[in-house]
């Protein structure tokens, strides 16, 4: 795949001093447990904070490329969506909530003083790169012409017991988050087919598939591909089924459309052939 983006990196700014969203965290007391800088750029937030007693490490694509496998307390992503297209925007986010603990939180930082959108020529690298404004729909804790900082929290952690919203909140257990998106979550089945079953649903409560906008069923799709590399890489299955199902005549039972990616396993059925026509069982086979 091309980059389209490929100097994003050079955004980066060398400071001598702490963020100004990390000193603004910092001294709300906001920055605990185990941290992440997550777009860390040259890394200097994370050096700065560690002499302050912070434990933290930072990641970045470009500076610092490997890329974290444990689960943090808090994450901080100061000023990267602003210099990213939309779908390096998704993998963002979706990398965030994964990697964030269910009752963590993470500080997302976005410039406000934007004026002009899309590529432009740096002054100093002399190198194209880009810049949006951003808009996040998560709570906003600060904000000034400059800067806002929105505090991120696990959609089903904020939302337990919240059928209103799903019926798949209902309830006062707390379903594993495995990714979200500003549009779309998705968590474990609770009644798993096979191990590493999963769901992928839309925000917006709509029982029918066909229901939701383009923009909304390309955003589930994006996440189907992040949620196949999570399962492969924690499972490793050896192939995976994929489904929707559409009203009751196709056996819909939850009224809050979902899709379901489902792990599949040598041996997992006597005879797998025909995949998902099996859904009408004398017609699997041909």
């Amino acid at each position: 795949m091309i980059n389209q983006n490929p100097h994003s990196h050079l955004t980066a700014i060398e400071r001598t001093s702490l963020s100004y969203p990390a000193r603004i965290l910092l001294n709300e007391k906001k920055i605990t447990g185990r941290v992440l800088d997550f777009g860390c750029g040259i890394g200097k937030d994370v050096q700065l904070l560690k002499h302050k007693g912070i434990n933290i490490v930072g990641h970045d694509p470009f500076y610092f490329p490997e890329f974290p496998i444990e689960k943090f307390d808090t994450i901080l992503c100061f000023y990267v969506l602003n210099v990213l297209l939309p779908e390096e925007q998704a993998a963002v986010l979706m990398n965030v909530s994964n990697l964030l603990k269910p009752n963590g939180k993470a500080y997302f930082a976005v410039r406000r003083d934007i004026q002009y959108e899309g590529f432009r020529i740096h002054k100093v690298h002399k190198k194209e790169t880009y810049q949006c404004v951003i808009k996040l729909p998560f709570k906003s804790i600060f904000k000034n012409e400059n800067c806002e900082i929105y505090e991120y929290e696990h959609y089903t952690t904020l939302n337990r017991g919240n059928k209103d919203l799903s019926p798949f909140l209902s309830g006062e257990e707390t379903r594993e988050l495995l990714v979200e998106t500003a549009t779309v979550f998705s968590f474990y089945d609770k009644f798993p087919v096979s191990e590493g079953h999963a769901l992928i649903v839309p925000k917006r409560k709509v029982s029918n598939y066909f229901e939701l906008t383009l923009k909304e069923q390309t955003a589930c799709w994006i996440m189907v591909n992040k949620v196949k590399h999570i399962l492969q890489e924690k499972y490793n299955p050896e192939g995976f089924t994929i489904g929707i199902n559409v009203n009751e005549a196709a056996g819909q039972t939850v009224w809050h459309c979902h899709i379901h990616i489902i792990p599949r396993y040598n041996g997992d059925v006597p005879n797998p052939k025909g995949g998902i026509r099996g859904v009408i069982p004398n017609k699997k086979e041909y």
